[in-house]
């Protein structure tokens, strides 16, 4: 009996060491890539970025040609200024004639009261009313002839408008901060509008994607600290991590992550935030330790 006793308790400790030796889960990192698109067609100016490189939100990192685009708004605002000079001529014509009309009201104004003292004749007052109505309708057709004109300009300074959203459209703008984690693109090619020209990803905090057993559910929770680690050198390496979304419906296991026998379990999809210090990279494997 003195024997057998410390072989069990010694296969005892070993049984219990294995399983506490086996993580929570399995996955790998991932993070939102962003693929970045041309707005416009031409040739690339110049593209300032390499892979790797951080890049600040809001910052310019390149342009695409926009020589055609300036010329056609010169050409647009010679139209304008034509379609003003227009609209100037009939706006003249208007205050001569207003002048022309408070000249009249003013002798209209004197006959009436010279008929009233039976000093002028009534062909002279229907002579001098018909003069004003006169005037009235040339201010009236006037304005008309203005009308078109106006339209022509909203016309044209909407296709200005246009124009200038195309050329700041030409402009590069990175998005969001982020690494470069490809480059399509080089200076001097040509692009056209949709054509992707980098991908772009926020990998200052990774998220880990692991998978659950329905067991393990009850020791999960969303903003819960758990233990990640990846292979080093010589030991393991661990992060803190916060679990940050938990999926609401069960699907089977993906085939990369477990063996054949397991890929048949139902399992719950969670996600694991870690702050990146350099060494993760997406589609690294990990494990989660529930601490």
């Amino acid at each position: 009996m003195k024997k057998i006793i410390p072989l069990v308790v010694i296969a005892t400790f070993l049984s219990c060491n294995k399983n506490n030796d086996k993580a929570d889960g399995y996955g790998n990192f991932e993070a939102t890539e962003v693929t970045i698109s041309s707005e416009a067609n031409g040739k690339i100016e110049f593209l300032n970025l390499e892979e790797g490189a951080v890049l600040e939100p809001q910052t310019q990192v390149g342009l695409v040609d926009t020589t055609q685009l300036y010329l056609s708004k010169l050409q647009l605002m010679a139209s304008k200024n034509t379609i003003f000079s227009k609209s100037a001529n009939v706006t003249s014509q208007k205050s001569v004639l207003q002048e022309q009309l408070k000249t009249a009201m003013i002798e209209k104004n004197r006959i009436h009261n010279m008929f009233t003292e039976n000093s002028a004749t009534k062909r002279q007052v229907d002579e001098i009313d018909g003069k004003v109505k006169v005037i009235e309708e040339q201010i009236k057709s006037v304005g008309t002839q203005n009308t078109p004109i106006v339209s022509d300009a909203k016309s044209v300074d909407v296709q200005i408008t246009k124009i200038n959203d195309q050329i700041a459209k030409s402009k590069i703008i990175n998005p969001i901060i982020g690494t470069v984690l490809a480059k399509y693109v080089e200076a001097n090619e040509v692009t056209a509008f949709g054509k992707p020209l980098y991908k772009i990803a926020d990998i200052s905090a990774m998220e880990l994607r692991v998978y659950i057993s329905e067991k393990q559910l009850t020791s999960v929770k969303i903003g819960q600290k758990v233990t990640v680690k990846v292979d080093g050198v010589e030991e393991m390496k661990s992060y803190s991590g916060t679990i940050s979304w938990i999926a609401a419906q069960a699907e089977f296991t993906p085939k990369i992550i477990q063996t054949k026998e397991e890929r048949a379990n139902l399992v719950y999809a969670v996600k694991v935030k870690v702050k990146n210090d350099g060494s993760l990279k997406i589609g690294m494997p990990a494990e989660m330790w529930i601490n």
